[in-house]
């Protein structure tokens, strides 16, 4: 099921921004096991609840162990692509970098995901997604005016820039594979990642839209007609009026439409409408204001949380959750009109497809006996 049923990816087992892209292949239909470190598969640990892991299987190696590496270049020998999260270099240490992986099978691609990339000066460093997109630009602009950078939990770095934008590379090189019939190197970094969602910016900047002045413009909280403001019950709702039309249609809402008010464009007059805003929103409830604007184009929407999200009417009828394992979370995306995505298979223990994929490889019990008393398997 999906549109990448048939594509096999061998994901080493890494955090956050590797493991989500592996998830959105493994939604889109490709076959993803994950190789994980042989201290974690304990027949006693449970099943990770984790949506990151859904939709795999899981082979447990000591990759410290050239026994290991060796099973795992077997599987290399059939795979499509092979993703790893690790230090630049660390892969070569451990004998299974990128060339050794091409001379056994030309057609592989080999993904890597970074913070920083496969060179620079800061590639051997450490670093979060908060350094990430410091360096790249990311983080400058968000905040409010004359306070500091706020950072936008790890969606812009791991995820946006680095998970989502390394399922994208390896797509292309799939797609370019076709005609090349060669596996290639997908470089993703974090740092790329993030600085490339500020294309728009850097567009804007040129043209004298965008100041470096952070909650000064007009997306990030500095026009009054682009924000959040709190309602009566501690509740939050979205505005988004940009257009005029859309704007206008704000004010009606809001019981504002006739109201002395300065221009929408007037950034002198900005504050004016800001406190005009908060204090109608502030005089009922989120949910109440969600029924006021409900089927205009006034942009407003009720701010929702992780509870609330997966019961509103719009995530209801395009059934934008699903429930794994007794957990609900967001459901694959996009949507494909011939090759729909499967429902997601829950998340694997630790090492549970070992003896499963051993045998694929032709190994008899009893030198997959051999290997665990070894700890070269888990």
């Amino acid at each position: 099921m999906g549109p990448l049923a048939g594509v096999n990816v061998i994901e080493i087992a890494s955090l956050a921004p590797a493991p989500f892209g592996c998830m959105i292949l493994a939604d889109l239909g490709a076959n993803v096991l994950r190789v994980e470190r042989a201290e974690r598969c304990r027949p006693d640990a449970p099943a990770p609840r984790d949506p990151l892991s859904r939709g795999r299987r899981s082979i447990g190696l000591n990759l410290k162990d050239p026994a290991a590496v060796d099973l795992l270049l077997r599987l290399v020998d059939d795979a499509d692509v092979l993703v790893e999260g690790f230090r630049p270099g660390v892969a070569e240490r451990l004998g299974f970098g990128p060339t050794v992986c091409a001379d056994r099978n030309p057609r592989l691609i080999f993904a890597r995901m970074t913070g920083w990339g496969q060179d620079g000066p800061l590639a051997p460093t450490a670093g979060h997604d908060i350094d990430y997109i410091a360096i790249s630009g990311a983080l400058s602009p968000i905040g409010r005016a004359g306070e500091r950078p706020v950072p936008p939990l790890n969606f812009v770095g791991d995820f946006g820039g680095g998970g989502m934008l390394m399922a994208m590379g390896i797509m292309a090189a799939l797609v370019e594979r076709a005609t090349s019939g060669l596996g290639q190197v997908v470089d993703a970094a974090m740092v790329d990642g993030s600085a490339l969602i500020t294309s728009f910016l850097y567009g804007m900047r040129a043209i004298g839209a965008w100041q470096d002045n952070r909650g000064s413009n007009l997306l990030d909280g500095g026009a009054p007609f682009y924000d959040t403001y709190e309602t009566a019950d501690g509740g939050y709702v979205a505005v988004g009026a940009l257009e005029p039309q859309f704007y206008a249609a704000l004010l009606r809402g809001l019981g504002l439409a006739d109201a002395d008010l300065p221009g929408q464009h007037d950034r002198t007059g900005w504050p004016v409408l800001r406190e005009r805003f908060a204090s109608a929103f502030a005089a009922r409830t989120k949910d109440e204001w969600a029924h006021v604007f409900a089927g205009t184009d006034a942009c407003v929407a009720p701010v929702l949380s992780l509870a609330e999200a997966p019961v509103h009417p719009q995530a209801t009828a395009r059934q934008a959750f699903v429930e794994v394992a007794g957990l609900v979370q967001p459901a694959p995306a996009p949507r494909f009109g011939r090759s729909a995505a499967d429902h997601p298979a829950p998340p694997p223990r630790p090492g549970a497809d070992t003896d499963a994929i051993l045998a694929g490889l032709g190994l008899a019990e009893a030198e997959v006996a051999d290997l665990r008393a070894r700890a070269v398997v888990a």
